[in-house]
């Protein structure tokens, strides 16, 4: 087997207003499982971390000698994607261009329908990468043996092959990220989805999959939960303490503690093995799966943030958004959690379709009430793949065509789904960091629980900003239909 030479490419920039920097995970783990595998020299290339135009992208790949050249876009980066595939085809006109990750996830055959890339791989992407890379090695270009993936025959037609994108049922025949592709420190200089300066850590994903159906949701690894063993976990974890230094990290997954046993081990090990870590969950726990000895055991072995995803305080749009979070119980585990010293920021939606003044209120009164430090309050936005998008496609058709994606701060989206006016949506937002940051007993409790607070005096003109822009009611600020 001839040796190939597969570059691959995060796609993105970040900005002042959107300056979240992660590690490209999917392609690392990419790269990890084929080396072993095959001869193949792999580089990755975060556009996002360096703001890198095509040009300099391709240049890169060029330098070098790519044979296959993989782009994974999410959907704020996408329309960049048929400018680097064309710049691509010209600079490297027999290489073989693939695309995947979530956003091909959710379009499919749509991404080589607007670009002249050749394959476009759904979902998971190890082992049908390993497929396609064989099959190139062989020197041929029918793909048609790889179940589930869409690509480009010899004539330009495309080929949806039948079938489901391999997935890898055991999770720990995935080796450790090939962390040797980036430069560490490099992710330190930026800001993670954990808000803090100058953190020495790495992210890590250590589960696929979700059996939830929330609609806003992507469905990228399907709807069984795999996830790699408790002792696969600590071994990655002492990994990277060892070679790289790092003993403060943050995880990425959907649902980290959707098995309570394996939570507890995964402390229990890093405890024997005297292995000291830190912990953030900036993509939140499930609060209504917690127990005290599930908590316990986190903050044990270091866990110092972590988000709890209420999105809507209304038990009707708790059922139609598919979530049927218990909020009793989220504001329970809040207060527990908080009780321990951890720093708890609490995720809200608002905009959900057919959602009314008094759904929205309900969700402003549950976070106010809440024992969480911080929150953030998200306009509901429908992204391909998710069953909300089809939704809105089909019943808001005029209102999915007025979002634009292209490289949006996601944090401030301004679209409306409801029946209600926009000035009554974005009232009850601003309304809504009002209530819950100018209260005197959250201040306090914020200075004293935050990891780095003399961070946050930067963060009082974004508020600030957020808290009152887009004042379409009068200078009194009312409540829309408040007559004076």
């Amino acid at each position: 087997m001839k040796r190939i030479r597969l570059f691959l490419v995060n796609m993105g920039v970040h900005t002042r207003s959107f300056p979240i920097v992660t590690a490209p995970m999917g392609l690392l783990s990419i790269a990890a499982y084929v080396r072993p595998k095959m001869p193949v020299d792999v580089m990755v290339v975060d556009q996002r971390l360096d703001n890198l135009t095509p040009d300099e992208v391709i240049r890169q790949a060029v330098d070098f000698g790519a044979d296959v050249v993989g782009f994974s876009p999410v959907t704020s980066s996408v329309h960049g994607l048929p400018v680097l595939a064309q710049k691509t085809r010209v600079a490297l006109p027999n290489a073989l261009i693939l695309v995947g990750g979530p956003h091909a996830s959710a379009v499919c055959g749509a991404i080589l329908e607007e670009t002249c890339a050749d394959i476009v791989v759904k979902g998971e992407g190890e082992a049908a990468t390993e497929m396609i890379l064989r099959a190139w090695a062989e020197g041929g270009r029918d793909f048609g043996g790889i179940p589930g993936i869409i690509w480009r025959d010899s004539a330009g037609e495309l080929v949806h092959n039948p079938g489901v994108t391999p997935l890898i049922e055991d999770m720990d025949q995935i080796p450790i990220p090939a962390y040797d592709l980036i430069e560490f420190p490099r992710y330190w200089a930026s800001q993670s989805a954990v808000p803090l300066h100058n953190r020495r850590y790495a992210s890590l994903v250590t589960s696929r999959g979700c059996p939830y159906h929330c609609v806003y949701c992507h469905n990228t690894f399907g709807k069984t939960i795999r996830m790699f063993s408790a002792e696969r976990v600590a071994e990655e974890l002492a990994h990277l303490q060892k070679s790289y230094g790092i003993s403060d990290f943050e995880f990425h997954d959907d649902n980290f503690n959707f098995k309570p046993g394996r939570v507890i081990q995964i402390c229990e090990i890093l405890k024997q093995r005297d292995i000291q870590t830190r912990f953030a969950f900036p993509n939140g726990l499930r609060s209504d799966l917690l127990s005290n000895e599930v908590v316990d055991a986190l903050v044990s072995a270091g866990m110092y943030q972590c988000c709890m995803a209420l999105e809507t305080g209304s038990p009707r749009l708790q059922r139609f958004i598919l979530k049927h979070m218990d909020i009793p119980k989220l504001l329970g585990w809040a207060e527990y959690i908080t009780s321990k010293r951890v720093f708890v920021n609490l995720l809200c939606m608002m905009g959900f379709p057919t959602e009314t003044e008094e759904e929205l209120r309900a969700t402003i009164d549950v976070a106010a009430s809440s024992a969480c430090h911080t929150a953030n309050f998200f306009t509901v936005t429908p992204f391909p793949g998710s069953t909300l998008y089809e939704t809105v496609r089909r019943e808001q058709p005029e209102k999915l065509a007025k979002i634009r994606y292209d490289d949006t701060d996601i944090t401030a989206m301004r679209v409306n789904l409801t029946d209600l006016p926009d000035e009554t949506l974005f009232y009850y937002q601003r309304l809504a960091l009002r209530r819950f940051y100018m209260n005197p007993r959250r201040i306090f409790r914020l200075l004293r629980a935050h990891p780095q607070p003399w961070i946050l005096p930067g963060y009082i003109p974004i508020l600030f900003f957020r808290a009152t822009k887009d004042l379409l009611p009068s200078p009194t600020d009312k409540r829309p239909g408040q007559t004076h």
